[in-house]
């Protein structure tokens, strides 16, 4: 549970504080939705913290909003620090604002967390460093990123997948190597990521269904 310190807010701003951790979910949204339409730098690490708690879809979106309205230069070291957390919740939400953001100062964070070992963290790295990706580290970031073709269920695959194919041209060379891999899964994925570059509206699911029979009877190293 997070411990909000409202001591240095005014009255109106302690209120909105007390709000954002209200049972009511409605009434956090309302105040997530305050906090971004009257942005007030007291209050991010209050945003933060809530963030990495918050269980409504919803009001996150909102909370995600309300830091982005804040300055850049306020925001963006603590969500940086956020990254560091043991919290998996935290470490994605943060991640996730910062694409939304979308300062390239927190590059090297990012990506410092794209083999992360919880699912949800290296989905939420994986869409963060492509759209902070500097100009001329495509190629780069797609290789790093293909070392983990394969790994999770359909969804976390397809997260991959996705990814990958918004790095453009530079990912092809990249996967183009991973199909000729020992493991029928990253050839698989691989596979069905050069068929979403080429048909993002249904290449991927068909060609894992494709891959999959075809791999029946094989073990993966």
């Amino acid at each position: 549970m997070v411990v909000v310190n409202t001591t240095n807010h005014g009255g109106h701003t302690a209120r909105l504080v007390q709000a954002l951790v209200a049972a009511d979910p409605s009434v956090r949204l309302r105040a997530a939705l305050a906090a971004g339409t009257h942005p007030d730098p007291q209050l991010v690490d209050t945003l933060v913290d809530r963030c990495a708690v918050e269980p409504d879809f919803f009001v996150r979106d909102m909370l995600t909003w309300a830091l982005c309205r804040l300055p850049a230069e306020i925001a963006v070291p603590t969500l940086m620090d956020e990254l560091g957390s043991g919290v998996v919740q935290a470490r994605s939400q943060s991640l996730h604002t910062l694409s939304k953001i979308g300062d390239r100062q927190a590059w090297s964070a990012v990506t410092a967390l794209v083999h992360d070992a919880h699912d949800e963290v290296a989905r939420s790295a994986w869409r963060a460093a492509v759209v902070l990706v500097p100009a001329g580290e495509e190629a780069a970031l797609a290789a790093e990123l293909a070392t983990e073709l394969g790994r999770g269920d359909r969804e976390v695959q397809l997260s991959l997948s996705r990814a990958l194919v918004g790095l453009d041209e530079a990912v092809l060379p990249v996967l183009d190597s991973a199909t000729r891999s020992s493991s029928p899964r990253v050839r698989a994925h691989a596979d069905a990521t050069k068929r979403l570059w080429d048909d993002p509206e249904g290449g991927f699911v068909l060609s894992l269904e494709v891959a999959k029979r075809a791999s029946v009877g094989v073990s993966d190293d």
